[in-house]
């Protein structure tokens, strides 16, 4: 899967000169939390954020009048607060490399660029929706957890013997065991009952560490 097939597109952009007030309004219409920033070649040069709007208004202590606020407001532009080194995917990238960046960097989207052209954005918040995807989280079904040593053909075994059961395998995610040399696994099933599905892996794997219906 890569950015490409989960980014959202077209985007919604503000180039330098919009006023700040602007570009909080666009914001707040379009339920968003950033908007990249673009030349008038519709060159990536910045982003802003919601934060950054937040933080260039002025507090609730200011003895400045409401008149005063919004004439000071109106000067200030998006280039004025915008972040400049903006970290950027590309259409191509692996979804996985997209959300390490994400998570290494402590930000909540990447500007998905062409030619540096804008032609995407991939945010955390589709990130969390590819999460669902890949647990099953929509599908009804018995979802199981199970322990299994780190060595080759194990996650084999277990799919085969499910499939003889009469059970559908539709996710399967893999974590890192608490014991070294362990993998936990994490199923979605469909087709079989919480019961049947128990005894089933009583037979093939070490430690079954839960099983549940799902509706």
């Amino acid at each position: 899967m890569f950015v490409r097939d989960r980014m959202t597109h077209p985007v919604i952009t503000v180039t330098p000169d919009t006023p700040i007030m602007e570009a909080r309004e666009i914001m707040r219409r379009e339920r968003i939390r950033r908007l990249p920033v673009v030349d008038k070649e519709g060159n990536l040069v910045g982003i802003v954020t919601e934060k950054d709007i937040l933080n260039a208004s002025p507090s609730a202590a200011t003895t400045l009048s409401i008149w005063e606020l919004n004439y000071l407001l109106s000067k200030v532009k998006v280039g004025d607060i915008m972040t400049k080194e903006v970290i950027t995917a590309t259409e191509d990238m692996p979804l996985e490399e997209a959300a390490r960046l994400i998570a290494d960097h402590k930000i909540g989207a990447l500007p998905v660029v062409r030619d540096r052209k804008v032609v995407g954005i991939i945010t955390e918040s589709d990130l969390f929706r590819v999460f669902l995807e890949l647990m099953g989280a929509r599908i009804p079904g018995v979802r199981l957890t199970v322990c299994l040593p780190d060595v080759p053909g194990q996650l084999a075994s277990l799919a085969q013997a499910i499939a003889e059961a009469g059970g559908n395998i539709v996710s399967v995610v893999t974590f890192e065991g608490e014991e070294a040399g362990t993998k936990c696994v994490v199923m979605k099933v469909k087709g079989l009952e919480p019961e049947t599905v128990q005894k089933t892996l009583h037979q093939v794997v070490p430690q079954v560490l839960d099983v549940r219906k799902q509706p």
